[in-house]
């Protein structure tokens, strides 16, 4: 399997300097690379190649005045933005064929010097490193000094270098882990449990624990609403719209950061301490269109399934998804007779057939759990395995991402 590791990093005047550069030309190629690709839609010729496209955009660009300043980063970050340019059309023809899953991919557009996110891209072949004193050294910039979290677990084949809306700097190295290693890191438990995921609960348990929502959103609700109405306040185009949308940014990436942390170590205690974990497949673009529509992106549901989905891979867990049309808080977990719909405002209710009081939450994780098969055998594993595609982070502190799974 392959993880991402990322670091903050801390380049002093000089490296920002050069690394805005790196970032201007990335982007620069990235957009000549698109308008060949419709020029030559446009007059219904065939679409020019990747070799084609390195030697026109890269190789001969940087002989012309227009394009000479191409020649002062490193010639792998431009080479990288030709790949990313390339990998963005196949997603979007895959997906228009059909062979892509999830939403439809959108054909790629031109990439914005005003957008606050960038990113580059250094392979092996750019010869960078990590330095005896703990710097990242990467060509044309410098040795950047780096926040070490953890020690890597095996020699990255890549490093990606992303600066955040925050204006905050992140190296990503590409980490290719042992299955076999991390299984045998965390033993696997003979425990079975079902997840209700809810907002007056973040999470509530077949075991009977209740795991409190931490609304981080929320909670920043004020600090938010002052920074964005002092943006609003800021002429367009003045350093002090630059320092007012920095300040909004920052606040949003702590929230973030708090939620994404939160999400990690709960997924991670889940994953340690059961087997086999039952979730329902909840639609949360639907629920984002109701009135709940702000708690429950504040809840991050599809993050944390995300992270629960790679990590069970990771370490030989059984993942199971219920379909989100099953009765889960209608049914009795006693008797299994379905008692009806009942308005949110109701958490408790008493069975009409047996009689049993039941915690609304609770009685759903139960039934979450009997509904996705997850009984244990006799000798602990799971009856129903399964086997998830990974997605994205793991644990580590707040504003400093630790691992993603590479897609």
């Amino acid at each position: 399997m392959q993880l991402r590791y990322a670091f903050r990093m801390y380049p002093d005047a000089r490296q920002r300097v050069a690394l805005a550069k790196a970032f201007g030309c990335a982007r620069v190629v990235f957009n000549d690379a698109v308008r060949a690709r419709e020029d030559a839609r446009r007059a219904g010729r065939l679409f020019p190649t990747a070799a084609e496209l390195s030697r026109r955009l890269i190789t001969e660009a940087k002989r012309t005045a227009e394009r000479s300043w191409l020649g002062e980063v490193s010639a792998v970050v431009l080479q990288q933005s030709l790949r990313d340019a390339e990998a963005a059309y196949r997603n979007f023809f895959a997906s228009i064929r059909g062979g892509r899953k999830g939403r439809k991919a959108e054909a790629p557009r031109f990439k914005s010097r005003k957008d606050a996110r960038q990113s580059v891209r250094f392979t092996a072949n750019a010869r960078w490193s990590i330095t005896d004193t703990g710097r990242l050294s990467l060509p044309k910039i410098g040795a950047v000094k780096m926040k070490w979290s953890r020690a890597l677990p095996s020699t990255p084949s890549s490093v990606t270098v992303i600066k955040d809306a925050a204006g905050r700097y992140f190296a990503s190295f590409v980490i290719d882990t042992d299955p076999a290693a991390d299984q045998a890191r965390i033993p696997a438990p003979d425990r079975t449990v079902g997840i209700d995921l809810g907002l007056t609960h973040f999470a509530a348990l077949s075991d009977g624990t209740k795991i409190d929502s931490p609304r981080f959103l929320r909670r920043a609700e004020k600090k938010l609403k002052k920074a964005q109405r002092e943006l609003s306040r800021k002429q367009k185009g003045s350093r002090n719209r630059d320092k007012a949308r920095l300040k909004v940014a920052r606040a949003h990436a702590k929230v973030a950061d708090a939620r994404r942390e939160f999400h990690h170590q709960l997924s991670t205690k889940l994953i340690s301490e059961n087997q086999g974990i039952a979730v329902e497949d909840l639609s949360v673009a639907g629920l984002a269109r109701t009135r709940l529509a702000k708690s429950v992106h504040d809840a991050g549901w599809s993050s944390f399934v995300g992270m629960l989905e790679y990590k069970a891979e990771r370490y030989g867990r059984t993942l199971a998804k219920i379909g989100r049309f099953t009765p889960t808080s209608q049914t009795c977990s006693t008797c299994g007779t379905v008692d009806g719909r009942k308005p949110l405002h109701v958490r408790e209710w008493t069975c009409t057939a047996c009689g049993t009081v039941h915690d609304r939450d609770h009685n759903a994780a139960i039934n979450v759990k009997t509904a996705a098969g997850l009984a244990a055998s006799a000798c602990g594993a799971p009856v129903r395995p399964g086997a998830i595609p990974a997605q994205r982070e793991e644990t580590g502190s707040h504003g400093f991402p630790t691992a993603v799974r590479v897609a």
